[in-house]
């Protein structure tokens, strides 16, 4: 592969509560056994690209205690690997990343010490699965300076995205940042190819006039003057910066084809493996279309759930459409509905919890 990668998994976010006080967004965990962060790490290697650098900032520990073995995901290699990259003090900077593109300049020394001709860009917190070489191949075919991974999309809140208009050849024509109105549902992915030289030029240009941003101060600053070509991918994605996204992510992984795509058909997502018992249903147990990961013990009922690993489910009590994250303890006679209980908590007897398809509960009792 002609590209080196870098994920951007630094930022803050608010909106999935006290999920991510303590957590990167990007180590949100999806579908029972996995990490955010697997998708892009796994489409990176099932690429063929051997250099990534991972660039990290808020709530970093529990991301890089995900990925401090890298062979998981093939990058335990003497040449190239996985690279983390953080914030760091040093005489010619003092500053945390004040931006997407400040990230990258902070870190220019990565790009210019590589020999890769391309850069993928992609984001930490994506739930897909595509092939960057048909990105690559064609970004090359179209001759653009830029190629922008895009989506059309259904049924979602679509001003939380940038929205593209492209032309008959699907070159971008416009670029909109978040538009209370999107007139299309075309939207960009935040997945990109350049040329490592153009992208260096860019961004060192785009720190001398004090611009942070990349999609601000390069894709849309650049939109008119740079030959941007958007890719359209048709597979499944979804972006779990939401908590009704994230729980619906979760959720879509009940269906038995998605989860044969994503983890039964070649080239697989892998995450770090977790040596646990498998999961175990005591008498009395009535368990439907439900995910139940190793190391759980369940007493009770479970409906249309994802539970992670090492759960425990008291004896008579009813879990519907919610989703509990690891480790956490559920006591008998309770009733949760949904509701997304966060990992480690500790829900007493006797307990009810129900929210609303439209807002669901998060419950944290450490």
């Amino acid at each position: 592969m002609r590209a080196l990668g870098i994920i951007l998994a630094g930022g803050k976010n608010e909106h999935l509560k006290e999920l991510t006080h303590n957590r990167a967004l990007a180590a949100m965990p999806i579908a029972g056994n996995y990490r955010a962060i697997d998708f892009s790490l796994s489409n990176m290697t099932n690429s063929n690209i051997k250099k990534v650098a991972v660039v990290t900032q808020y709530n970093s520990r529990s991301l890089v205690e995900h990925l401090r073995s890298s062979k998981w995901w093939d990058f335990g290699r003497k040449n190239k690997g996985l690279y983390i990259l953080t914030p760091y003090i040093s005489h010619d900077n003092c500053f945390w990343y004040r931006g997407t593109a400040d990230a990258i300049y902070q870190n220019i020394s990565f790009l210019k010490d590589s020999d890769e001709p391309y850069v993928i860009i992609a984001q930490g917190d994506d739930i897909s699965k595509i092939d960057y070489n048909e990105v690559l191949e064609y970004h090359i075919n179209t001759e653009a300076d830029i190629t922008i991974v895009c989506k059309k999309l259904e049924n979602q809140e679509l001003s939380r995205f940038g929205h593209v208009e492209v032309d008959d050849e699907n070159r971008i024509v416009d670029f909109e940042e978040k538009p209370l109105d999107p007139s299309d549902n075309l939207i960009s992915t935040g997945i990109y190819v350049i040329e490592r030289a153009m992208l260096i030029e860019l961004i060192e240009a785009a720190e001398k006039e004090d611009r942070y941003d990349f999609v601000a101060d390069i894709i849309v600053r650049y939109r008119k003057r740079k030959k941007i070509m958007a890719y359209i991918h048709t597979g499944y994605w979804k972006s779990i910066a939401e908590l009704d996204s994230y729980y619906q992510a979760n959720m879509d992984f009940l269906d038995r084809e998605l989860r044969q795509y994503f983890f039964k058909t070649y080239p697989y997502i892998m995450s770090k493996a977790e040596d646990e018992a498998p999961a175990k249903f005591n008498k009395g147990t009535k368990v439907s279309n439900s995910l139940c990961s190793p190391g759980c013990i369940v007493n009770g009922t479970v409906e249309n759930s994802v539970l992670f690993r090492k759960t425990f489910i008291g004896k008579n009590t009813v879990i519907k459409n919610s989703i509990i994250l690891h480790s956490a303890s559920i006591g008998k006679d309770a009733y949760i509905e949904n509701c997304i209980v966060d990992s480690k908590s500790v829900i007493p007897d006797g307990s009810h919890f129900v929210g609303n398809s439209a807002e669901h509960m998060v419950i944290v009792n450490k």
